[in-house]
């Protein structure tokens, strides 16, 4: 069965670093750069992110939703330095690269165009930051160009850009004239992955998040999913067309709907829906790159800090720092829900549980427990000396005073 696809669009995500000492002299050198724009969350444009998230996440996330409209206009004109001053107190900021056209590409002979249509930059004040492009394919109707798509774009980002058997991915776009042209506005951008590559963080294979509805023909009520289940396991584990090994990896899945379903790995998380449920070409689509979207980044943000906070405890680099960064994170993020929405808890559950984030976060408080317990009893034994070396001292001169008495 050839799958026919009705409507796609991919994101492309490239997590990296920034020393957090190099943080707001990061978001200078942005700001400088007049081919982005700070990107401004505004209840009455952004709605659904506003009543998504619960309120402390959505501040988290998105500080200008607190913002009037006058501050919001005097933030705007202040001059870069004290901006960036500012917006380093932010927790997170984004930015949106200024595409003057879409990004036009192409890849293998067959001439399966596609279109680099938003670059967006997330950055948090811990220094972790993700690169964020959006895809999506022209004039095809094919499922296997976007498997192939998918596999392919995902390794650009690599130094030996390794495509295996497929031929390369081409630009056509006075903003970037081939791929190397816009792999170096990504090193440019995201800089040394010297602190990515610390943390155990993939440099080389973009994180995939992607959206596909496929025609009704395939997925309806005389054909079931299960019908079809091999192309989703293929879709969300980003396998080319021609793959027949055992797909080895579990796909962890999530579905609220009749005609959808969500897979989620640890290379990123992928929606399979079909055109018999109009609302998976109007309104699923758009919830997926929004709300759904910012749940993904939020806990990839999460597994990150904690493998940061994970390194510091574990070479002892300023315990008391690291002890007050993971008090803080507990106390504001942790312990938070995201959502009450009810799909979007259940997509936030499967997410933690992917990213195995109970686990790092009990081994780093187990850490924290001892390395706890060592200081209070180091402070103990300090304050015992010091009380002991005292009452000698007392005792000396009572024996002195004694002596001097008895005279």
């Amino acid at each position: 069965m050839e799958l026919k696809i009705n409507y796609q669009y991919s994101y492309f995500i490239h997590p990296f670093v920034i020393k957090e000492t190099k943080y707001q002299k990061y978001l200078l050198k942005i700001l400088k750069d007049k081919r982005f724009e700070l990107k401004v969350f505004q209840k009455s444009k952004d709605l659904n992110l506003y009543q998504y998230f619960l309120p402390k996440i959505s501040q988290f996330l998105f500080s200008s939703f607190s913002h009037s409209k006058m501050k919001l206009d005097k933030l705007q004109e202040l001059p870069e330095d004290t901006k960036s001053a500012i917006l380093s107190k932010y927790p997170c900021t984004i930015f949106e690269y200024n595409l003057k056209e879409d990004i036009q590409g192409k890849t293998d002979e067959r001439g399966v165009f596609f279109k680099i249509q938003k670059i967006n930059l997330i950055c948090f004040n811990t220094g972790i930051c993700f690169f964020v492009m959006k895809t999506n394919l022209e004039d095809t109707k094919e499922f296997a160009d976007l498997l192939n798509f998918n596999y392919k774009f995902r390794e650009i980002n690599s130094e030996s850009h390794n495509l295996n058997n497929y031929d390369k991915i081409y630009l056509q776009t006075s903003t970037f004239s081939d791929v190397n042209k816009l792999n170096e506005f990504i090193k440019d951008i995201t800089g040394s992955d010297i602190e990515t590559v610390k943390l155990d963080i993939d440099t080389q294979k973009f994180l995939t998040y992607s959206y596909v509805c496929i025609d009704q023909s395939a997925w309806n009520q005389e054909n079931e999913f299960e019908k079809i289940q091999y192309y989703f396991n293929k879709y969300a584990n980003f396998l080319p067309a021609d793959n027949s090994a055992d797909i080895t990896e579990e796909v962890t899945t999530f579905s609220k709907w009749k005609y959808a379903n969500i897979g989620i790995t640890k290379q990123g998380v992928a929606l399979f829906a079909s055109s018999t449920d109009i609302n998976n070409f109007t309104t699923l689509p758009e919830e997926f790159e929004t709300i759904y979207f910012y749940t993904y980044i939020l806990n990839l943000y999460k597994k990150i800090y904690l493998k940061k906070l994970e390194k510091e405890f574990s070479n002892n680099q300023n315990l008391k720092e690291a002890r007050k960064k993971f008090i803080d994170f507990t106390k504001n993020l942790w312990i938070q829900e995201v959502t009450e929405n009810e799909v979007g808890s259940n997509i936030n559950f499967k997410l933690n549980k992917v990213f195995e984030l109970d686990r790092l976060y009990y081994e780093i408080k187990t850490k924290y427990d001892i390395l706890y317990k060592n200081l209070n009893i180091e402070k103990y034994t300090k304050s015992t000396i010091v009380i002991a070396g005292v009452l000698v001292a007392l005792l000396i001169f009572n024996i002195l005073n004694y002596i001097n008495m008895i005279k």
